[in-house]
């Protein structure tokens, strides 16, 4: 198995890790850090094929993976599948709520079912799957809740829905920080900016070109980020070192949220 470039051997060794849309881009580059850290796996994703091949990609490295189809829009899906991981590995240490979708449109053109279809995804998936996960390490005593959220702080023209759905899920980390701190129960939330991943190829070509070419130049450090510049917050907030930190949101973008912009008005 191939060791951190960042995190000392064993980190994570023997913690039971669930990682949502996990079988590629950002979510697998979190998978693939946490296992190699000694974290046990549990990954789940709509498409099975692309998460088949994920899972086993990461045994092949030698990490513990369980991987079952999961829609974390339904609440039974979830309450089901999250029973199988606890079947397997008794518990759930960290949960990272990485599972999201979106598509860009001018806010008038977004019809009510891609609105609809974006904030069941993105905000409703990750309160299922917060809320499920959450009740069973109350009972346990503690664990840890990372969310993928966005840079979407001074508005996200092109992105009504997504932001919209993220901001939201960046006050709902907030709302269970405080309401299970007396659990022991840690709840943060990572923002990306525009990171160069699989996530990209989901957009027109027209798109890619512009974040390729023109985005960099709107970012404070000139570059877009990587996969493995968002799975090492994640590893951060998840293992030691992030003990005294809930109910925060980590941006990795670069300082965008303080300046530039990524679609023109």
């Amino acid at each position: 198995m191939k060791a951190s470039e960042v995190f000392r051997e064993g980190l994570l060794r023997d913690q039971v890790v669930v990682v949502t849309g996990g079988g590629s881009g950002i979510g697998l580059a979190i998978a693939r850090e946490c296992g190699r850290l000694g974290a046990k796996l549990a990954l789940g994703a709509r498409k099975a094929e692309r998460l088949g091949a994920a899972a086993a990609e990461l045994a092949g490295e030698g990490i513990e993976v369980f991987h079952a189809p999961l829609d974390i829009r339904q609440r039974d899906a979830v309450e089901a599948w999250v029973a199988q991981v606890c079947e397997r590995f008794g518990r759930i240490d960290v949960l990272v709520n990485n599972a999201g979708g979106q598509f860009p449109s001018a806010a008038a053109d977004i019809s009510a079912k891609g609105w609809q279809a974006v904030i069941d995804t993105n905000l409703n998936g990750t309160f299922h799957m917060s809320q499920v996960v959450g009740k069973r390490m109350i009972a346990a005593g503690g664990g840890r809740i990372i969310s993928i959220v966005a840079n979407m702080w001074r508005g996200f023209p092109g992105m009504a829905h997504t932001g919209a759905a993220r901001a939201g899920v960046v006050n709902l980390t907030k709302t269970l920080a405080l309401e299970w701190a007396k659990h022991g129960v840690l709840v943060n939330a990572v923002a990306p900016g525009i990171i160069r991943s699989s996530g990209l190829d989901t957009y027109p070509d027209f798109v890619r070109s512009q974040i390729e070419t023109e985005v960099p130049k709107h970012i404070p450090l000139k570059r877009l980020g990587t996969e493995d510049d968002v799975a090492w917050a994640v590893v951060y907030l998840a293992g030691p070192s992030g003990r005294y930190v809930t109910g925060e949101t980590v941006c990795v973008d670069g300082g965008q949220a303080h300046w530039g912009t990524v679609f023109p008005i």
